[in-house]
């Protein structure tokens, strides 16, 4: 026997658009973000990172036609600072397409607000990370060597290096997520192309919009190959971390040979992608207001849960990683890692601590709703965790080499203006690469927002939805 609830007994759940708006203010407001006047405060930003990036590339030229040797790198430590940024970006690319495509597998019609601009940092970082492999190698001329095709010296990638499938992991990671990325918008274009008054515009955005007519059969072809592009993502995801980790995990260094490295990295790396999609996100909603009602509290509020979650099992496996070189008896891993937070037992042990303040202790504080609440608070708590996450990078890689089995050949890092500079590049593209997104692409996706609103539900079992803050 069925009984019929009240509408007080009926669960209401929080709306995806704040103030009850419909299709065409959706369209409005996200395309006028685009086709409006560019803001004063995007030319200044967009001039302060342009310059930037710019000079950071230039040095990738000088260290092409110097030799790696403008870099620190010494003897035993042979790698620095530029492995450590590349294993920093790769974990920064993560976390975007994996929130925006494990949430589209999983029906989360709440991704919707937040999916378009995960999508983007995943693209703009794998860009930036990918510049350090390449020159890495010291004759750049001779990368291609490293793509499986014969060449006139008969000689084939040797298939057993980590190093390699480095290669093959990131080429496949960004080629799956571009797709991902760029399929999603061809709706959007379509929209926009009706909106633009521009002849030439309207010609670039029906090319962009690939014959986009909107058919129910055009919408089937799209709903399938963005769940196959989403799980192919979400696979990659673990196989490119778990990848980059066998850099480290098949020597026998301490402090590498582990077997905790592919889970250690994969979650490492989802934390810090997360921290950046927020670093995007809050200030992106508070300079246009019309987004306040499209990224709710409400968005914000699960992005820094999901962000404890993850700080949570990066505590663990610190946690984890030092209870096994205790309880493993090898002397030569329990000093590395005693090094690490102890100045009597190494000279690298305030990258250890501070590494421990920014990821182990302050994302503690999310357990407060307040806190989760108050974008000032979360947004500081994003930069420490951002920066807290280049530290663990550079405390996996440089001090097993810094110190080596004998404290004869022990030999301390220090970086060189090259590789600062190059690293505060790599900054400057990346935001410069965002700025662009901002301007030119919309933000959220319009077609998935206008399908997840009350008015497109066909039964109407969403119209007594309470709206939050």
């Amino acid at each position: 026997m069925s009984e019929t609830l009240t509408a007080e007994q009926k669960v209401i759940r929080p709306p995806l658009l704040n103030g009850g708006h419909g299709f065409k203010w959706v369209s409005e407001n996200v395309s006028g973000i685009i086709q409006g006047k560019t803001p004063i405060w995007w030319w200044i930003l967009f001039f302060i990172c342009a310059p930037i990036g710019g000079a950071g590339m230039s040095l990738l030229v000088y260290q092409v036609s110097t030799g790696v040797g403008v870099w620190g790198e010494n003897q035993p430590v042979g790698w620095g600072w530029d492995i450590t940024c590349f294993v920093f970006w790769v974990g920064i690319a993560h976390a975007g397409t994996l929130i925006s495509a494990l949430l589209l597998l999983t029906r989360q019609k709440w991704r919707t607000g937040i999916g378009r601009a995960a999508e983007a940092t995943t693209v703009f970082a794998l860009m930036c990370g990918a510049v350090y492999p390449a020159v890495h190698i010291g004759r750049v001329w001779f990368a291609w060597y490293l793509a499986p095709i014969p060449n006139q010296y008969g000689m084939w990638p040797n298939f057993r290096s980590a190093l390699l499938w480095d290669v093959f992991a990131v080429n496949a990671y960004l080629s799956v997520s571009a797709m991902f990325w760029l399929m999603g918008m061809i709706p959007d274009f379509a929209t926009l192309k009706t909106r633009t008054s521009s002849p030439w515009m309207r010609r670039v955005y029906h090319i962009l919009s690939c014959g986009w007519t909107g058919s129910a059969k055009n919408w089937r072809h799209y709903e399938m190959a963005a769940l196959c592009l989403s799980g192919l993502s979400v696979a990659l995801v673990f196989a490119v971390s778990s990848t980059v980790s066998f850099d480290f995990s098949t020597s026998v260094i301490p402090g590498w040979h582990t077997t905790i490295f592919p889970p250690y990295f994969v979650i490492g790396a989802i934390f810090a992608g997360m921290c950046m999609v927020l670093t995007i996100f809050i200030p992106l909603r508070a300079a246009y207001p019309q987004l306040k009602d499209i990224i709710t509290l409400a968005h914000v509020d699960r992005m820094a849960k999901l962000l404890l979650m993850a700080a949570l099992l990066v505590d663990y496996v610190y946690t984890s990683e030092f209870f096994m070189a205790y309880y493993g008896g090898n002397p030569y891993e329990r000093h590395l890692f005693l090094s690490r937070y102890f100045p009597e037992y190494g000279p690298l042990w305030f990258y250890g601590r501070f590494m421990l303040f920014c990821n182990l202790f302050l994302p503690q504080l999310l357990w407060i709703r307040p806190i989760r609440k108050n974008l000032l608070l979360l947004f500081i708590i994003c930069q420490f965790g951002t920066v807290g996450m280049w530290f663990e990078r550079f405390v996996i890689i440089v001090p097993p080499i810094t110190e080596d089995f004998l404290p004869s050949s022990w030999h301390i890092y220090h970086p060189t203006w090259v590789e600062v500079g190059t690293f505060a590049g790599t900054l400057g593209l990346f935001f410069t690469l965002v700025l662009l997104f901002i301007r030119f692409i919309p933000i959220v996706s319009i077609a998935e927002l206008k399908g997840a609103l009350p008015q497109a539900d066909p039964h109407g079992e969403h119209k007594t939805q309470l709206t939050i803050p």
